[in-house]
This record gives C-alpha cells, structure tokens and sequence, in this order.
C-alpha cells in the first residue's frame, strides 16, 4: 500500500514538473516576442505594404503577408473540411467498424500526418512544374490543404469513432436513411470538427516551408488567384534575416501579430465548441 502512495506521488510530481516546463517554454516564447515586438508594433505596419527597401531598414508594413496569410489559410480551411468531413462519415457510417477499407484509410492519413510540410512543398512544386503554373495564391492554398487534410481526417475520426453505436442502430430503427443518420452525427462531433480546425488553422498559418516552394511571395496584396502571394511566417523569415537591427525587431512584432491571430481564432473556436458542446442531444 505504502509503496503505491509514493508511486502515484512520483508520477503527480512528474506530471507537474512536465507541465511547469511545458509553461516555462510557452512563456520564454510570449516573454521574447512580447519585449522585442511591442517597441517596433505600431499602426503603420499592420496598415501598410512594404514600401522600397523595407527589408533594409525602409517604411511600411507586413499588412501584404497578413492579407495573403488569411487568405490562404481561410480557402484551404474551407477546402480542408469539404474533402475532410465526406472521407470521416463513409469511414465511420458506411464502413464497418473493423473494416480493412476503414484501417487501410487511417494507416494513410497517420503516414501522411507526420510528414513535413517541406514534403509537401517540393511535391506541389514539382506538379506546378509539370502544369507549367508559376508560384502563385493557388499553389499555396492547394499545398496547405494538403497539408492539413491529414490533421482534419484524424482529429475529427477520433472523435467520430467514438460516437455509440446504440445512437447509430437507434436511428436506423426509426427508419432514418444513412443521410439522415450523417446530420445527427454531424451535430455530435460538432466540437471535434471545431477542434480539427483550429489545430489546422495553427499548422496552417505558421508553415513557410510549403508556401516558400508554392505561394512565393511579393510585397502587394495578390487580386486573383494567379498571382504570388507573401505569407506572414516568410515575412518573419526574410525579416530576421536583413543585417539591419531594425527590421530584425520589426520581425519579432510580425511574430506578434502571427501570435495575436492564432490567439483570436483559437478563443473563436474555444466558443464555437462550447457551444455545441453544451447543446448536444
């Protein structure tokens, strides 16, 4: 008995300690962009495009990597959950629960899962090349959707999977046809869906590796789908890497703004789940 109590003691200590390093990191993180960034954040840079030389120390802002981050972000999210939420009801509604087709689908988005966005760069890049597509806002938000399917299909099957079965048979039995059947699971993992987006959304807007390759960059806000667009992750990157101490602090306020905008959406999605969470059926 004795030896159990100083066992779950060094496993509560453990799990602390984790997590007082875990918030150590996550604070160190916010402390450095929060001290370098606020001093070069003002009006200007979040309100206009880069003017010439702003890589060297000239005027402007990064207001052409917001735009073209949200818009990349916000059609490969949307485009994410139109392929994502269709893949999520067969394997769980119209599949079998032990079914092989079911187990060969999951077993390709874990492997697809864990590989680096770069991959996936190199991979849309050497398709636009055989297109003959230069880099471009579509060559980005079809790599990013790429991208983020993977974390889309699992995050919303785990949560798909666990959906009783007794919930499937009862509606069946009340003569519901599959499609019917989809829209009260749908409602169900209502909070998974948001949960799938929101770790999509953060994987998303902070990749640079993929649009590097795809999206390219420029310094105007891109007006058609042709056309490059600048992301903010690669604004951040060009901006740490100018010899002037100016711009290199005008990147740690662009990494602000990165932070700020996941933090929005993040507290945006927290509400959307708590909302479905608390009038599930």
């Amino acid at each position: 008995m004795k030896a159990k109590f100083i066992q779950e003691k060094f496993f509560n200590l453990l799990m602390l300690l984790s997590t007082c390093i875990v918030v150590a990191f996550l604070g160190s993180i916010l402390w450095t962009i929060i001290k370098y960034g606020i001093p070069s954040l003002s009006w200007e840079m979040v309100s206009s495009l880069p003017a010439g030389g702003f890589y060297l120390g000239g005027e402007g802002g990064v207001l052409n990597a917001i735009v073209g981050s949200l818009y990349i972000v916000g059609a490969s999210t949307i485009l994410g959950l139109l392929i994502s939420i269709p893949i999520v009801f067969y394997t769980n509604i119209y599949l079998k629960k032990n079914s092989k087709i079911a187990y060969f689908v999951r077993l390709c988005f874990d492997v697809l899962y864990g590989i680096p966005s770069i991959v996936y760069g190199a991979f849309g890049f050497a398709i636009m090349i055989a297109m003959g597509l230069r880099t471009s806002l579509l060559g980005g938000i079809i790599v990013i959707t790429l991208l983020i399917i993977p974390i889309m299909v699992r995050s919303m099957d785990e949560v798909a999977s666990q959906i009783s079965k007794d919930l499937l048979d009862a509606t069946f039995s009340l003569g519901a046809t599959r499609w019917e059947t989809i829209k009260v699971v749908l409602y169900q993992i209502a909070p998974g869906i948001a949960t799938a987006t929101l770790l999509s959304i953060g994987r998303a807007i902070g990749d640079a590796a993929g649009v590097m390759f795809t999206a390219g960059f420029t310094d105007s806000i891109p007006t058609s789908l042709g056309q490059p667009a600048a992301t903010l992750p690669l604004s951040i990157f060009f901006q740490l890497s100018s010899p002037s101490p100016e711009v290199r602090d005008r990147a740690y306020a662009s990494a602000l703004l990165l932070t700020l905008i996941v933090l929005v959406l993040s507290l945006a999605g927290r509400m959307i789940m708590r909302y479905f969470s608390k009038n599930k059926i």
